[in-house]
């Protein structure tokens, strides 16, 4: 193996939402060309914003950001980073849809993880997460994405396309070392777009990572000396998997939420979901409020030291941020289950309720009955708010992207007079 393997020192991603604000201002000068530049993978990554685990944990609002750019550019111009937002917002409401997809990840992920006839398959994967493949510019992927918690998305591509389509590995271990350790990594845009490269998501359409792509768009000051083993990206052939049923919607209508009950309530503001004074919950009158961290889950699904890291700063940024909002006690929660925190925190104020915005389709939401179950012990009612634009954009991710791009366009159309 050749070339060093460290990559360009990064600017620290914005965990708080006024460095977020800052980071989207400095970077509306350079959205207009982002379209032109935004497959280019460049030492420090300049051409991209930077903001995704901001926007992931909505620090910033996905509507922030679409926006902000229009006050110096036209539409137009800035369609294609504008589609980049709506990707995610695509993929939540996909997968809200279609809870079970997640699930059948979890199962799959456990039995490869766990069953002896994998562990030839678990230690090869375990090299290419190491950075010790045969294919040097993958190691450095490999090695950006464990000690910086990012990756360029063009990067990602190639490099979940080489995993699965070249290294033949199975894509549920390629996406859960993705998830442990980028900072934006949400349950949906995650899994369904490794699904989607492994052919899965949409059968038949599979992604190859192909060598000239690759020299067209890395920077030679990255590439030039990371050649070894790109001839394995000649001829890429498509490893194509047994492909499932198209999956159907399962679930067409969330629980209904949003009513309050008399008596003292309590705010809870979670990872999912960093800015509870902005939206549906901006006018409530909390008695008290417990900011959590999932930290059963960071544990369970191994998260690396450095989104740990950030996800504590942006809880903390985010209490401070309650406290001068709310005028009332905050709680950051220690590191304990999130049934025994809410449980405690509920009985300590006399809560009546616990109001909170829902947690999109992953760990968390999986926890939500047995959270529900462990309130309801002591007479507390756990109540689910939803934001707006989430419900609206919902019901349209029923088929493929474009499809609803076109609809959510149609939806923001002024009605005609």
């Amino acid at each position: 193996m050749t070339g060093d393997l460290l990559p360009p020192t990064l600017p620290d991603f914005a965990f708080s939402r006024a460095q977020a604000l800052k980071r989207l201002e400095e970077f509306v000068p350079l959205a207009g060309r982002y379209s032109k530049y935004r497959n280019h993978v460049l030492p420090g990554h300049p051409w991209v914003s930077k903001l995704s685990p901001a926007v992931r944990h909505r620090l910033l609002l996905e509507e922030e950001c679409c926006q902000a750019p229009l006050t110096r550019y036209a539409a137009s111009t800035m369609e294609k980073f504008t589609q980049e937002v709506y990707w995610r917002r695509y993929w939540k409401a996909w997968m809200s849809l279609r809870p079970q997809v997640w699930s059948s990840y979890l199962t799959d992920l456990q039995h490869i993880q766990h069953h002896g006839t994998f562990n030839e398959v678990r230690q090869r994967a375990e090299r290419c997460m190491n950075g010790k493949s045969s294919t040097d510019i993958m190691n450095y992927f490999a090695h950006e994405l464990t000690t910086t918690g990012y990756l360029h998305n063009h990067a990602r591509m190639w490099f979940a396309g080489w995993w699965v389509h070249v290294e033949r590995l199975p894509w549920q271990l390629g996406a859960h070392f993705f998830f442990r350790n980028l900072l934006d990594a949400d349950p949906a845009s995650n899994t369904l777009s490794w699904r989607w490269v492994a052919g899965i998501q949409t059968p038949g359409k599979t992604y190859l990572p192909r060598r000239a792509n690759i020299e067209k768009y890395i920077d030679p000051e990255i590439l030039d000396t990371r050649q070894g083993g790109l001839r394995h990206l000649e001829s890429p052939v498509a490893h194509r998997p047994e492909c499932p049923p198209k999956e159907p919607v399962t679930r067409p209508r969330l629980e209904a939420g949003g009513r309050v009950e008399p008596g003292k309530i309590g705010l809870w503001i979670h990872e999912e979901d960093l800015l509870p004074e902005k939206g549906p919950l901006a006018d409530l009158v909390p008695h008290t409020t417990m900011i959590t961290g999932d930290f059963e889950s960071w544990c369970a699904l191994a998260y690396s030291e450095q989104k740990r890291a950030w996800l504590v700063s942006a809880l903390r940024d985010t209490e401070a941020r309650t406290k001068h909002f709310y005028k009332v006690d905050t709680h950051l929660a220690a590191e304990q289950p999130l049934s025994v925190s809410l449980s405690s925190w509920a009985r300590q104020n006399d809560l009546r309720g616990v109001v909170t915005l829902r947690p999109e389709v992953g760990p968390l939401a999986d926890q939500l009955p047995s959270l529900r179950e462990a309130l309801a012990k002591g007479g507390v009612e756990l109540v689910l708010f939803d934001r707006p634009e989430d419900t609206r954009v919902r019901p349209l991710a029923t088929g493929g992207f474009f499809n609803f791009w076109k609809k959510c366009q149609r939806d923001q159309e002024p009605a005609s007079q």
